[in-house]
Formats: C-alpha cells, sequence, structure tokens
C-alpha cells in the first residue's frame, strides 16, 4: 500500500513517518513545506505546498492511505491574539486534500479534527454530545466551526461509497517531537521547556484549574493502525483520547515532580489562557476497535522529558 504522511516534518507526522517507514506492509510518501526534514532511508520527500491544488494533486499520485496531519497549529497565546491563524490555510489545505483524494480514488483517508467544538463541563463527551446549536466557546470559535465543516466534509465524500474516511476528534497529542518552543508550544510541552530550564521557578499562566485530556503520540498510532485494518464503514467519527482530564496545576506538578527539578510554581493570570474543561470519553473506539490507551500519563510524560533532555 502507498502511503502518504502529509506534514510529515510536523510533531506527529515525525512520529507517523517514523513508524510506517519501517513497516513493510506501506510505501510512504511524505510531504513537507519549507523546512527540508531529516531524511529517514524508505522514505519518498516531497516539497509541497498543500495550498495549490496542483501540487495536491502531484503528490496524490498513486496513493493509496493518506494520513492527514499538515496544519498551522500553535499555543494558547496565537489562539487568543491571532484567531485567524488557524482558519484560512487550514480550510484551504484539507478542502483541497478531502477533494482529490476522492478525485483520485484513495482508498482510506484518515482526518485529524479536535474537540475544541466540546462544550465545557464535567462529563465526559461522547462524539455525539457535540450539538452545533449549543455554538462554541468563543476564543475557539473559528477553528472549531472550521474543524466542523471539514468533519461535514468528510461525511459527503465518504456518502459516494469511493474512498473511506475516518475522522479522529483528538484531544492534546504529546511525546518525541513535540513543539517545545514557548513561542508556539502547546501547554504540555511548554511546561516541560519551563521546567528544564535553567530558571528555578516556573510560571504558569493562568490559575492552572482548567482540565484538559492529554493522549501519548504512540497510543494515536495504534489507533490510527486498528482503524486501517478494522473500519468497515465508509465513515467513522471517533474521539482519540485518554479518556481522564487533568487540570494544568496537576499536570505542572506531575512534570516538576518526574523530572525531580522541584521548582517553585507561580501563577501568573494576566497571561492569555482558555478557562474551560473539556472531558472526552473514548467509548465509542474501545467498542469498534478494541482500543484503548496502553500509556498511562505518569508513563508518557518520563518518556517525553528524556526524549527533551536527549536532544537538549
Amino acid at each position: 500500500m502507498n502511503m502518504l504522511i502529509c506534514g510529515g516534518n510536523g510533531f506527529i507526522g515525525k512520529n507517523l513517518v517514523s513508524h510506517f517507514s519501517t513497516n513493510d506492509m506501506f510505501n510512504v510518501r511524505s510531504t513537507y513545506y519549507n523546512t527540508v526534514p531529516n531524511k529517514l532511508p524508505n522514505v519518498d520527500y516531497a516539497q509541497a505546498d498543500l495550498r495549490n491544488s496542483q501540487e495536491v494533486k502531484n503528490v496524490l499520485k498513486d496513493i493509496d492511505i493518506v494520513l492527514q496531519y499538515a496544519a498551522t497549529s500553535t499555543g494558547a497565546k496565537d489562539i487568543i491574539a491571532k484567531p485567524y491563524m488557524h482558519v484560512t490555510d487550514n480550510a484551504i489545505i484539507n478542502s483541497l486534500l478531502i477533494r482529490q483524494s476522492f478525485e483520485s480514488n484513495v482508498k482510506h483517508f484518515i482526518f485529524p479534527s479536535c474537540t475544541i467544538m466540546y462544550k465545557h463541563g464535567t462529563k465526559p463527551l461522547k462524539e455525539n454530545d457535540f450539538n452545533e446549536n449549543d455554538g462554541i466557546y468563543e476564543k475557539y470559535y473559528g477553528a472549531g466551526n472550521t474543524k466542523v465543516y471539514l468533519e461535514k466534509m468528510c461525511k459527503f465524500f465518504a456518502s459516494f461509497n469511493k474512498t473511506k474516511f475516518t475522522v479522529l476528534r483528538q484531544s492534546n497529542i504529546y511525546g518525541p517531537h513535540d513543539k517545545y518552543n514557548l513561542e508556539n508550544s502547546h501547554v504540555l510541552g511548554a511546561t516541560i521547556t519551563k521546567t528544564m530550564s535553567p530558571s528555578n521557578e516556573i510560571t504558569v499562566w493562568g490559575d492552572g484549574s482548567e482540565q484538559r485530556d492529554f493522549l501519548f503520540v504512540e497510543d494515536l498510532i495504534d489507533l490510527i493502525k486498528i482503524i486501517l485494518d478494522k473500519q468497515k464503514t465508509n465513515y467513522q467519527l471517533i474521539n482519540a483520547s485518554y479518556g481522564e482530564s487533568i487540570s494544568i496545576s496537576d499536570l505542572v506538578n506531575m512534570i516538576n515532580n518526574i523530572s525531580k527539578k522541584n521548582k517553585m510554581i507561580k501563577y501568573d493570570k494576566s497571561k492569555p489562557t482558555l478557562p474551560i474543561n473539556i472531558h472526552i470519553n473514548n467509548n465509542k473506539a474501545n467498542e469498534l476497535f478494541n482500543w484503548r490507551p496502553k500509556t498511562k500519563l505518569p508513563v508518557g510524560l518520563k518518556k517525553a522529558i528524556d526524549w527533551y533532555e536527549k536532544i537538549s
């Protein structure tokens, strides 16, 4: 099977390329945009601007499976200050890839959605708990509605019974190759960077009370492998989550303890935060595909910290 991994130079993309390039069942092609990747053997690397329809058509030639992990992605600072960053390019990239995959007779297309359309609360939310009439949190309005539109496009093209589509509503993925630059990293990567820095304290943005779900990247890859093998219907929408949420304050304390840095933790309420709690139910993935995440959060955090130390 010929597999295209879009965004192979990004966090999740690098992990996917590393994994599938060692599997004899797949011939892997990987796209990148500006930065030339550290090339792995057995991978066909293609530079492409996925906002260009002809370049999309070129990279999809003779492809059977698409893992679409090319995106504009940053952290809370940009979500609040420049919310439009996550809308236009991502809508164009995914619209072109979805349509061209259908026209190129791709067998299976994996689309990574997210969980930001889910409402604030304490109840673990299932896939059908999202109701557009409930509205989307204002800071996530643009990105959340873009994801919902793209989910619908996957369902629409799947209805023609030619290409399978899987939508993964992913929670916060973490692990090796994550972004650790404080300017554009997510909360977990940023916390590891702050913890491992020479400073004797960790500054948390906000009061740390908001709760999030964190899934180790290897567990996400396991789910993708099972879906590629076992999905029978032309369209599926699945929550890809750890299944338990943790407050940012508890997460920071856990990272601080695992790293054995024992730094002082301070809270800066003047910094931008997204003060909502998101809890995600992953029972559907278990019912359909017999999948549960294997990596407990402390174990995954230790692996992420060890990887950070290795590259630093």
